[in-house]
């Protein structure tokens, strides 16, 4: 069984210091938490871009200078988020920030009460675009039907093996936080695929623990959770990962080294550890 790879989700694209006062929000913030969760045992780092007043954006300036920031701060791989609720044209021009990997989401949905869009047109442009600069996607799914969309990728060209794919359970709108849902998902993945649990909220515990205790990776962070305990918030994203990397040393999992997810996902060389 191969070393959990644990990803810190540091802020999200909804939560605001209002929800959490302790929530990474400038470029400097995301910077230093990233230094935090690194140290705390992360690998990868999971990022949504704010700018200097923590405002949701999609700046490509804001992007290259966050991706600069983080990657002086510490050696963990960036990968930013091309979620979110803004135009799609804007979210396609954040792989232009080079990241080591970025987000890709195959499928529109709703979302809460909005509409999370991801035309399949522009969404192939994007895949087809993060091959060419030598981008990893981590291919989001949020609901079953999902899968079927991620594979036919596959088969286009769209994306290279291996893959690396999370199950984000626990939306609304999307899939539950429901081990048997989870079974089969992991069943029906390509040989070879690095998979990991994204849950949310009350699932965020239970569900990436069954993740690992299933051979998987996990995430955790502001992102999903805003509370390391019932009514008791996180004081940092530090203090979640170092949560989840005890589960998994638990199980005698040491956490996946940024060398080892280097190789094992195939990720390009320039695009990590650059600053």
């Amino acid at each position: 069984m191969a070393n959990p790879i644990i990803t810190a989700a540091l802020n999200g694209p909804i939560a605001t210091r209002a929800n959490n006062p302790n929530l990474p929000e400038s470029p400097a913030d995301i910077a230093a938490s990233a230094r935090g969760s690194y140290e705390a045992g992360a690998a990868v780092i999971h990022i949504h871009l704010r700018d200097e007043q923590g405002n949701f954006t999609t700046d490509l300036g804001v992007a290259r200078r966050t991706v600069e920031l983080v990657r002086e701060a510490c050696p963990g791989i960036v990968q930013l988020s091309t979620g979110g609720m803004f135009d799609y044209a804007d979210r396609m021009r954040l792989v232009e920030s080079r990241p080591a990997m970025a987000t890709l989401n195959p499928c529109t949905m709703s979302f809460a009460d909005a509409e999370f869009r991801n035309p399949p047109k522009e969404m192939r442009k994007m895949a087809a675009r993060m091959i060419e600069l030598g981008i990893k996607p981590e291919v989001e799914l949020y609901d079953v039907g999902h899968l079927g969309v991620m594979l036919q990728l596959v088969k286009e060209g769209l994306l290279l093996e291996p893959l690396q794919v999370s199950f984000v359970m626990g939306v609304q709108g999307g899939m539950p936080g429901d081990p048997q849902i989870l079974s089969w998902l992991v069943k029906e993945l390509p040989e070879g695929t690095s998979w990991q649990v994204i849950a949310i909220a009350r699932a965020n515990l239970p569900m990436t623990t069954i993740g690992l205790a299933m051979g998987g990776n996990a995430r955790t962070g502001m992102e999903d959770t805003l509370m390391v305990a019932s009514h008791v918030l996180a004081d940092s994203n530090a203090q979640l990962v170092g949560r989840l990397v005890n589960i998994a040393k638990s199980m005698q999992r040491e956490p996946a080294t940024v060398d080892e997810v280097v190789r094992r996902l195939k990720l390009s060389p320039e695009l990590v550890n650059v600053g």
